[in-house]
């Protein structure tokens, strides 16, 4: 920050303009609003919440407390008894900033006496001096922007990293020019707005801190439209999805959609693009959610096609319509990603960019930047039932993404919704005008208890995940080889029958036989070698830190979480993930005594320090009350359909006042799909048989014997 000519005999108001009671401040008016500023970084600090703005406020401070110490000493006017107490009081907010940067080791170079200040800091600095009631000359009291320096998409750093999948080169070359968008804004208008002089970042977080007596964070939507043109034959959108989508129908693009778990944002998030005709899409997703993104995409606009981009994207389709990406792989992919021409992009659990310095942020929003710079006004979505974690500042990133803010000042829309206020940050009322002003630009949050008659009591969502590590690929390796093993058997009975093996045709009472045989030896052999039980247990470990995971992202959106399993060690897994996430957690296992279960029960319905509940299928599946929650994970899979419905009783319950959704964590391409799907047959066909009517004689196979016939009928080529 360079150093400014001294304003010494500026900085003190007249007499008539203060009264004629004098304090000791009079010599130095500017150490009293450092000291408050200076513990306002230091409470951030002890909190953890250290972000941008107050990073800011430390370099400002740092700064003028150098320069206010060298204009105590040099100003002869001060009585000498009067400057060593002010020096003295310097020396404090100096100790402070340095015990700050102990804690935050990242600060230490801000100290730096040539440390290059933003436009953000000097307008900070000079606020602070005119708050002190210093008179500054004119070239300090305009500050000017910088001109922004175009960021490459792809950094130097990961430029060796970069792939281009074999089915990319095609569609270059199909069409090797990228259209030109003619609707691209003009240049903004470089006229003066009032408020173009204000520090107004940290006021904007301020607005949001504060908060506004209760007024939910969410923007004004259209009403629900009379027909649903948008959902294909056979679904439905709910109510408040259909809100949503009809303000994308007028025109509305960027969004922070912050609906908690369970009311579908991913589905609104398809269907958005569809109804902005935003193709190519980019998704940019956690691994766990990848496989149910490209599955929504199906689902809710089935004449789309949806790819999914593994590793170096051996596999990508570069012609289809909408790219789903997980942030762990990103990296390689930034080159072609940003020459494809996207017009639309979502970016689901935003939360996870907070972090500005991290690469994973970083090629997130050179991507946003890069579409923005190629199209007017493309569909730009950040999804997060999270959008805090732990400070307001948390809003930076994601703001940034979607273009309302460049980090250090307003884009054009939101700074001239702002200004049209008529307030500055000097007015009380600026705050909930300018708290109201970002949530226009197009925030949306709705809670299960605000949609609840939209909603289903009781609703089991499928979340599919890919076992893409050695351990998964040695699952589905095993998998093969049971239903070659299942085949073997198959063709040896007809063959001894004199009959000839066709491809594609089964005799369904051989497929069974053979299927009950191995299920009998399964039974026998325990855990010994590759059978039906070993590989359930096997997948279950596999799926352990994913379903973790996503219990952890969704209790930071819900609270309270009940996570079920079926054995100790993936129990075991999940507890040392939520504890290294600094989550307090309850078991529910089958050793415990009466006491000690109901202890743990009374903790997490009553304590609100206890986030997760880790319970065992078996242990806790009846008899408890656990509707402190109205979420469930249920990290493996059940053999019966009523040992899931029991689980999720606990939660779905007389006196819970929200809509219950069990997430069922689902291993993709394994066995683990086809019991899910077995599982809901079978309460299908408990209810018809419940209501009279005919039940199909298959219903009396077990899940375990129809998973072993289905193994054997896809070895065969009949599945």
């Amino acid at each position: 920050m360079p150093t400014t000519a001294s304003t010494a005999p500026a900085r003190r108001r007249s007499a008539s303009g203060r009264g004629s009671s004098a304090r000791r401040d009079d010599d130095a008016p500017l150490i009293p609003i450092l000291a408050r500023k200076v513990r306002e970084v230091e409470a951030k600090a002890q909190r953890g919440k250290l972000g941008p703005t107050n990073r800011v406020k430390f370099q400002v401070i740092a700064f003028l407390v150098r320069e206010e110490r060298a204009r105590v000493k040099a100003d002869e006017a001060v009585p000498t008894a009067a400057r060593a107490e002010l020096l003295k009081r310097l020396d404090g907010v100096a100790t402070i900033l340095a015990k700050t940067a102990a804690r935050d080791t990242s600060l230490i170079q801000l100290l730096e006496v040539d440390q290059a200040a933003s436009p953000v800091a000097k307008r900070m600095r000079r606020d602070w001096l005119l708050e002190s009631g210093a008179d500054l000359p004119e070239d300090e009291l305009i500050i000017t922007d910088v001109a922004p320096v175009q960021t490459p998409v792809v950094p130097a750093a990961l430029a060796e990293r970069q792939v281009t999948p074999p089915q990319v080169e095609a569609r270059r070359e199909s069409n090797p020019f990228l259209a030109p968008d003619l609707t691209l804004r003009a240049p903004a208008s470089t006229a003066r707005r009032r408020l173009d002089g204000w520090e107004l970042m940290g006021p904007l977080y301020k607005a949001f801190e504060i908060g506004a007596g209760g007024a939910s964070a969410s923007m004004e939507l259209p009403v629900v439209p009379e027909f649903d043109r948008l959902s294909p034959k056979g679904l439905e959108i709910m109510p408040h999805q259909s809100r949503f989508l009809e303000s994308v129908r007028e025109g509305h693009r960027s969004f922070l959609l912050a609906d908690e778990p369970g009311l579908g944002k991913t589905a609104q998030s398809v269907l958005a693009a569809s109804v902005a005709g935003a193709y190519p899409l980019l998704a940019v997703v956690p691994n766990v959610v990848k496989m149910n993104w490209a599955r929504e995409v199906e689902r809710w606009t089935p004449q789309r096609r949806a790819t999914v981009i593994h590793g170096d994207g051996a596999t990508v389709d570069a012609f289809a319509d909408v790219f789903i990406v997980n942030y762990e792989v990103l990296d390689r992919h930034l080159s072609w990603l940003g020459s494809l021409g996207l017009k639309g992009m979502v970016v689901d659990e935003a939360h996870f960019i907070k972090n500005l310095t991290s690469q994973r942020s970083q090629n997130v929003l050179a991507l946003g930047a890069r579409i923005r710079e190629q199209v007017h006004n493309p569909l730009m979505l950040a999804l997060t039932g999270t959008p805090l974690i732990n400070d307001v500042e948390d809003f930076d990133a994601i703001w940034r993404f979607l273009g309302w803010t460049n980090g250090e000042k307003p884009g054009p829309e939101l700074m001239a919704k702002l200004d049209a206020t008529g307030f500055t940050p000097a007015d009380k009322a600026f705050y909930p005008e300018a708290r109201d002003a970002v949530i226009s630009m197009g925030i949306v949050r709705r809670k299960k208890k605000d949609v609840a008659a939209d909603l289903p009591d009781k609703l089991v969502a499928d979340l599919p995940v890919e076992l893409d590590d050695d351990y998964g690929r040695s699952i589905r390796a095993a998998e093969r080889e049971l239903g070659e093993r299942l085949a073997a058997k198959y063709r040896r009975i007809i063959e001894a029958r004199g009959d000839k093996v066709l491809i594609g045709e089964v005799d369904e009472d051989i497929v069974r036989l053979v299927a009950h045989g191995e299920l009998e030896e399964s039974k026998a052999a325990a855990a010994g070698g590759d059978n039906v039980f070993t590989m359930v247990r096997r997948i279950g470990q596999a799926k352990a830190v994913l379903a973790a995971d996503y219990a952890v992202q969704l209790q930071r959106s819900v609270g309270k979480v009940v996570f079920f399993a079926k054995h100790i060690d993936v129990m075991d897994t999940a507890e040392a993930h939520f504890a290294a996430a600094g989550l307090r957690t309850i078991s529910i296992r089958g050793d415990q005594t009466t006491p000690a279960r109901q202890h743990a029960i009374d903790a997490f319905n009553s304590d609100p320090d206890v986030a997760i509940a880790v319970c065992s299928l078996t242990a806790a599946g009846v008899g408890l009350n656990m509707q402190a929650a109205s979420n469930v994970v249920l990290a493996e899979l059940s053999w019966t359909a009523a040992e899931q419905t029991q689980a999720i009783d606990r939660v779905h319950r007389i006196g819970q006042e929200e809509p219950v959704t069990a997430w069922r964590i689902i291993a993709a391409h394994t066995i683990d799909t086809k019991i899910a799907e077995l599982i809901d047959s079978k309460q299908s066909l408990a209810a018809r048989a419940l209501d009279g009517e005919q039940i199909d004689p298959a219903s009396s196979d077990s899940v375990q014997l129809s998973a072993l016939m289905h193994l054997l009928r896809q070895s065969l080529g009949a599945a």
